[in-house]
């Protein structure tokens, strides 16, 4: 695209901070409430200030900070606008944001990012409406869960210690829990019944639960986290969004200790995808991979982390060709 104007923005909780370039010089810096009323605001202001700026010269690129996004995303796709949507390791690996020194400059920096990588970003797009309501089931269903073991788990705890006690607490909690295991039933089958009433929802997750390791909760987790595979299609920036790449930290010219995971992940799907990691570990391939390098010497851990983004490799692989996974594929990644 031949964008003339870039323009940052630091999303944070209360505050956007914004900065927008001509090319590479900075043009513009503003500093405006996270409300959709002072985006409005915003958008007038500068019409006024950059009158040649209309929506199809500019791309708007800002970090993925989850629910603080919201207002921006839902403006600027009413207006038609360019939105290029990063996870915020991906960016730190990129231009070293410094999150919590220095809003303006990190606002500039993700500017100049956005014209880097301006022949290779990839447009944001919205979800569609069955995803929306694919991710408000699951959130439903996430809750049940919880609730279901803050329960269960204090119960056992107590009948270790004192079984008649235990026994009478469970006795209160039995209708509690028998009302939710249905609404789990209830919700698990809208859950599946959603995926199988639309056809690209559906062959998504036939080629994702295809994978051994990656079961139902797994795969619709990371079919909505990636908006059916549009808005993440790298497995790389996908494996920094779950925070299972390890990065290196430098001062000055010397590495300051071994290679860390980010923290700045999805911890849902990172814990997902242990669970699937250790899943594959039961047999097959995977099995063997960890015996092996488990006997080199090699760190437990950093063997289950190199499995997960094995995994993510496999997946991304046939959801590119469009194929489910099969025993054949097994020599090329071990």
């Amino acid at each position: 695209m031949n964008w003339k104007y870039f323009i940052g923005v630091d999303v944070s909780k209360a505050t956007l901070d914004v900065c927008v370039l001509n090319g590479r010089e900075k043009n513009k810096s503003f500093e405006i409430e996270n409300k959709p009323t002072a985006l409005a605001a915003f958008w007038k202001v500068l019409a006024k200030q950059i009158p040649d700026l209309p929506k199809e010269n500019a791309v708007f690129c800002m970090e993925h900070t989850g629910i603080y996004n919201e207002h921006i995303l839902s403006f600027l796709h009413k207006k038609n606008a360019a939105i290029c949507l990063e996870h915020p390791a991906h960016l730190k690996l990129s231009v070293g944001l410094t999150r919590g020194k220095n809003d303006k400059v990190d606002a500039e920096r993700i500017a100049v990012y956005a014209y880097k990588e301006r022949e290779s970003i990839r447009m944001w797009e919205p979800p569609r409406a069955i995803i929306k309501k694919l991710k408000q089931l699951t959130t439903l269903r996430n809750r049940l869960v919880r609730t279901k073991k803050a329960l269960t788990v204090p119960v056992k705890e107590i009948k270790s210690f004192d079984r008649a006690g235990g026994r009478a607490i469970e006795e209160i909690c039995k209708g509690t829990l028998r009302h939710i295991a249905k609404d789990l039933e209830a919700v698990e089958k809208l859950i599946l019944d959603t995926i199988k009433s639309d056809p690209n929802l559906k062959r998504l997750f036939q080629i994702s639960t295809s994978i051994s390791g990656i079961g139902t909760v797994t795969a619709i987790e990371i079919i909505i986290s990636t908006n059916e595979f549009k808005n993440i299609r790298n497995p790389k920036k996908f494996a920094c969004y779950a925070g299972i790449v390890p990065f290196e930290h430098y001062s000055g010219t010397s590495l300051r200790g071994r290679p860390r995971v980010s923290h700045k992940a999805n911890k849902r799907v990172k814990a997902l995808l242990h669970m699937a990691a250790m899943a594959s570990l039961i047999s097959g391939d995977m099995k063997r991979y960890f015996e092996r390098k488990n006997k080199e010497g090699k760190n437990k851990m950093s063997i289950i982390n190199a499995v997960r983004n094995k995994l993510i490799q496999r997946l991304f692989s046939c959801i590119r060709e469009d194929r489910l996974y099969t025993r054949t594929d097994q020599r090329q990644f071990a």
